[in-house]
């Protein structure tokens, strides 16, 4: 499908989106709260003895001979066995060891998502270790700030470009003894691991695991840091066994034997990583991924049955497909298609079912639009999993009404990936879904979530300030605001601190406004301003893959570029249309008066994203603050 494959062309630049919302959204201070708390009991247990990595051996003594990877080698998908990456956990467990890697000690991996990573990961586990897992996109002064904070004594380097970016720093980490490259000029960090550990008694590895608790921490994820410097999250193998075991009670059909999930996340982000290991150990076969400008014929090849994704992907991918349409004269079409989906999915949620119309237009448009999108999925799958921000109703319904049921949930670093989740027959569209077990939420007098259980964190790593300030009694502070219905299902109504106050007193959230304006097609970041100030406003980036169909059809220069035409009447025209459907969604004060169109996009490499894609407000209002100043430069109040 080319606007797949358009779209997933520029998927790293991507960015994060937050919830979209259906109608009006209502802030604490506007409203009687009721403070309610949910619990749900754990269904499984977690003993003592209990670790992550257990699994590998326990898979390759009892069904040694399952595919659990394909591993993809010169254009090819290898089978890969259990006992296979048992051997190869265990040769890399002997060397790390030989090189005085001791219980306790932290080892970093600076590495895109591909197959080495999870078996470096179970290596490093597996003889009591800490993995620190770096994002491949990182500075060189993020690298040096995680190695330094953590005190890594070893890291992988996945390219001879990553090797001197840590080698260089060494002068600067004392604690830092080994530096390995996975995929350099050098030797591969697997291969010269197993040589180095040849003469290890591998009776070792097995004492090393035997020794492992699940009090025990398992890793140091450090967070995005877009409020101040990265902070390293502890999370215990038991926090990750509850996340493992609680996604496998929401997803008991969709994590087993049979199932295959393509990860093309970066596994240095918190929710690809426990997904990774909680198909892992239930036997779903496995395939790694970081080119994702050929992941769609990837997917064809692979053919999963399962996708794990954020918001943004699923949400470009709609863009992509609307634009395209539009730019091929086909735009009534999709629409319409777009609407029977959404109408669909709807009356599925009244629990009455589609009636005789809807169903006849539904199967036209399955013929038309929707078996295409499935294909280009791969044709197999039949379920995906999105994290990392809300969803979004619209979405939601969309995706369902085209036959692939995105199941949502929510979490953070702090709470091991998912602490609620949408699951298999007990779905609300538009809400992130309900606990996971073994833990409780409720909702503060301010209207905060606080989380509390098993997949709850232990704290951030040397940082007894900040967890102070982040857990009171055993309740983690997520910093999101959020409301709980009867039945148990959470929805998010946007971050605590990013609340704008205006010169009149008006509390906003702009996740509401925001997401609104993203579900445009030619829109590509919105970042709601207004602080102190008399209205709110808007700062707008343009969808670098939508402006040049968006340039054919309306007669402008094929190499005219969106600094040229930010005050363009046709371009400020789209623009306007979209933020007054955002703001139907809210009350006139706290409506966008004003807008400005940014000569650029917001990107990872130019510092506004996280490489989890979130937006860091702070950057964006320092790098443009002309340009809010001249959104208030003439407002008389």
């Amino acid at each position: 499908m080319l606007f797949m494959a358009s779209y997933l062309h520029t998927y790293a630049a991507a960015t994060r989106r937050v919830a979209d919302y259906a109608g009006r959204t209502h802030l604490p201070s506007e409203r009687a709260l009721i403070v309610r708390e949910f619990s749900v009991p754990a269904s499984f247990t977690v003993d003592e003895h209990d670790t992550v990595v257990s699994s590998v051996f326990t898979l390759a003594a009892d069904d040694p001979n399952h595919v659990i990877i394909q591993r993809l080698v010169d254009g090819s998908w290898t089978d890969v066995t259990c006992a296979q990456v048992a051997d190869q956990v265990r040769a890399t467990a002997r060397g790390l060891i030989a090189e005085g890697v001791e219980p306790g000690d932290r080892v970093a991996i600076l590495s895109a998502t591909r197959y080495e990573w999870p078996i470096l990961d179970f290596a490093i586990l597996s003889i009591g270790a800490v993995t620190v897992p770096i994002y491949e996109t990182s500075s060189a002064e993020q690298v040096r700030f995680v190695l330094g904070d953590s005190g890594a004594v070893a890291a992988f380097a996945e390219t001879d470009e990553h090797f001197a970016t840590i080698d260089q720093l060494k002068g600067e980490l004392p604690a830092l003894r080994h530096v390995y490259c996975v995929d350099g000029s050098g030797p591969a960090a697997l291969d010269e691991l197993a040589r180095i550990g040849g003469d290890v008694d591998p009776s070792l590895v097995t004492s090393r695991l035997q020794a492992i608790r699940s009090a025990d921490v398992a890793t140091l994820v450090y967070t995005s840091g877009t409020t101040g410097r990265p902070k390293g999250c502890q999370l215990t193998h038991s926090n990750l066994l509850h996340e493992m075991r609680g996604a496998k009670a929401c997803f008991p059909d969709l994590l087993d034997k049979g199932e295959k999930l393509l990860v093309f996340l970066p596994l240095a982000h918190v929710l690809a990583r426990a997904i990774t290991i909680a198909a892992f150990s239930n036997g779903v076969t496995l395939g790694f991924t970081s080119d994702v400008k050929n992941l769609v014929p990837t997917l064809a090849v692979f053919t999963p049955t399962l996708v794990v994704s954020v918001p943004r992907v699923f949400e470009k991918v709609y863009n992509t497909a609307e634009q395209n349409a539009r730019d091929g004269g086909k735009g009534a079409i999709f629409a319409a298609a777009a609407d029977t989906a959404i109408a669909w999915s709807q009356a599925i949620a009244t629990g009455k079912g589609p009636g005789l119309l809807l169903r006849a237009k539904h199967a036209v448009f399955d013929r038309l639009v929707y078996g295409k999108l499935r294909a280009a999925l791969g044709g197999n799958c039949r379920a995906a999993i999105s994290g990392g921000a809300p969803l979004g109703a619209r979405l939601g319904h969309f995706y369902r009404g085209v036959g692939l049921t995105i199941y949502e949930g929510y979490g953070l670093t702090e709470t091991s990936a998912a602490i609620t989740v949408n699951r298999v027959g007990d779905v609300k569209v538009g809400s992130v879904g309900k606990l996971l077990p073994g833990n409780a939420m409720r909702i503060d007098d301010d209207g905060e979530l606080l989380v509390y259980g098993g997949v709850v964190f232990s704290g951030y790593w040397h940082n007894e300030t900040e967890t102070a300030a982040a857990i009171t009694d055993g309740w983690f502070h997520t910093g999101d605001l959020g409301a709980i219905d009867e039945q148990g299902f959470l929805s998010i109504v946007g971050r605590k601190k990013e609340i704008i106050v205006t010169a009149g007193g008006k509390n906003v959230a702009p996740a509401l406004l925001e997401d609104r304006l993203r579900a445009h097609p030619l829109i590509s970041q919105a970042m709601v301003v207004g602080d102190a100030q008399p209205f709110i406003a808007a700062l707008i980036t343009i969808d670098p893959e939508a402006f040049p169909g968006w340039k054919q059809r309306h007669g402008k220069a094929a190499s005219a570029t969106v600094g040229d035409l930010t005050e363009d009447p046709d371009l400020t025209a789209e623009v306007d249309l979209a933020v007054k459907d955002a703001n139907q969604a809210v009350s006139h004060a706290e409506s966008i008066r004003k807008f400005r169109i940014l000569p650029v996009d917001f990107t990872e490499d130019t510092g506004e994203l996280t490489p989890t894609l979130k937006v860091k407000r702070k950057v964006v209002a320092e790098k443009f603050a002309g340009d809010i100043d001249a959104l208030y430069a003439k407002a008389g109040g």
